[in-house]
This record gives C-alpha cells, structure tokens and sequence, in this order.
C-alpha cells in the first residue's frame, strides 16, 4: 500500500524511537521524507535506514524551539521536494522525576520550550504552508501525561495537557480549509526516553507494564502505525482528536 506516493512528510524529533518509526513507515508507504533533529548523527541515521529500504529522506538540522530554524526547516523541505501534505511533530523532552514543590524553573522552561513552544512553531510554519498546497495532515505527540495526571512528573504532565489544547484549538481554526490536525497520545513506549524514566530497573519496567492492561509495553511501530493512519484519507473525518494508543492504561 502507497498511500503517501508522490507525498512529501515531515518528522521532527525523527533520529529514534517513535519518529524513526514514523519515519520509516511513512516511506514504506511511498512518502518523500524530511527528518528534522538536534543531533545530526540519529537523524541521518534515519535517513540512512530509509534510503537502505529505497525509500527518500533528507536531515535538516533542527531545534524546534527557534522559530528561526523551524522556518528553515519548512522551506528546506519544500525546496527539497516541491511540497509539505504530513506533519509528524514529535520533538519532545521528558523531565527528571521531583514533587511539584521541588521542580526546578529551569526543568519548567526547557520542557515547554521543546514540547508546547516547538509544537506551536512548528505548526504555525507548517499550517502557513498548507494552505498554499491546498490542505495536509498534521499529528501532534501528547502523551497518556496529557490525558491524566502524573505525579512526580509535574512539567512534563502539563505539557502534554497544552500539546492537546493546540491541537484542538488549530483543528478548529483550519477545519474548513483541508487542514486536519490531530494529537496520539502513547502510552509507555519501548524508546530511549522509557529507559531513561526508568533508570534500566527491571522493577520499575515491570510497575509500568502492569499498569496497562494489554500486559506490555508498547513499540514505537504500533504509534507510528497511528500516526501514519492519522494522516491518510482513511482518516478524513477525524480532527480535534487525542487518540490513545495506550494498550487500555486510560481506559481503566
């Protein structure tokens, strides 16, 4: 199944885990692919494994909390390859484990500054450019943080609940003009940033693998998967949404 030939897709935070996934899967269905990343070794990675399957990809260097360089992330892409129809903004950061009192106003602006402000900018390039290829996809990470609270994990929590409030708020603004906007939200994800929540202790892995009810934690192909899906046709009538893949943790 090509459903993205002749496309173009862009995924931020692309140089592992859950946007690699992404990444790879949206070539495999045909996409032209940019990966925007900070670190240019995982991105090119990437595009490595890409283009290895016969696919297309680029890395453009990217820290999305520059507006700056998000603009020239947008354009490198349309230059690139003459258009932008999927947006996959995926660039977050997590944030270490402290009781609300007890949380730094560093650890408070780094974390919003990455996954609320680089969403925003992202979204404002990429909708901008949208509207002048007549409509796209756009899916926004949350987070099961972003459906419910999370003690201990204050800042992190919080901004997974904005990620949802931009992208309701967008979805509504450009519903009428082919844009269709929304949110996954993971739950406890097979990734680097799961170990580095957990520190590698086999008890804390398996504290949070009781905790949802399918009986184990989740690959970063089974979001992609989602988030692929979210921005097909097959999808058309769905915006404004937060979609749990979640294996049942937010339905108990």
């Amino acid at each position: 199944m090509n459903r993205f030939e002749d496309k173009v897709a862009l995924v931020t935070g692309g140089g592992s885990g859950i946007g690699r996934a992404t990444a790879l899967k949206f070539a495999s269905e045909g996409a032209s692919v940019v990966i925007g990343n900070r670190s240019e070794k995982a991105g090119q990675e990437t595009v490595n494994l890409i283009q290895k399957a016969g696919g297309k990809a680029s890395f453009f260097k990217t820290d999305v909390t520059q507006l700056e360089n998000v603009q020239k992330l947008i354009k490198y892409t349309v230059d690139t390859y003459g258009g932008l129809h999927a947006a996959f903004n995926n660039a977050g950061v997590d944030d270490p484990q402290a009781m609300t009192p007890d949380q730094t106003e560093a650890t408070f602006d780094r974390v919003m500054n990455v996954n609320v402000k680089g969403v925003w900018y992202s979204m404002k390039c990429e909708i901008e450019q949208m509207l002048n290829n007549g409509g796209g996809a756009i899916v926004n990470t949350s987070s099961i943080a972003g459906l419910t609270g999370f003690p201990g994990h204050i800042t992190y929590t919080a901004s997974k609940h904005a990620v949802l409030g931009l992208t309701k708020t967008a979805a509504l603004e450009y519903a009428k003009q082919g844009i269709r906007i929304n949110a996954v939200c993971p739950g406890a994800i097979e990734t680097q940033m799961l170990d580095d929540l957990t520190g590698g202790d086999h008890e804390a892995r398996e504290y949070m693998t009781s905790l949802h009810p399918i009986g184990r934690l989740g690959k970063p192909e089974e979001i992609a998967n989602a988030v692929v899906w979210l921005c097909s046709d097959e999808a058309s009538f769905i915006l404004g949404q937060g979609v749990a893949v979640d294996g049942g943790f937010t339905a108990i």
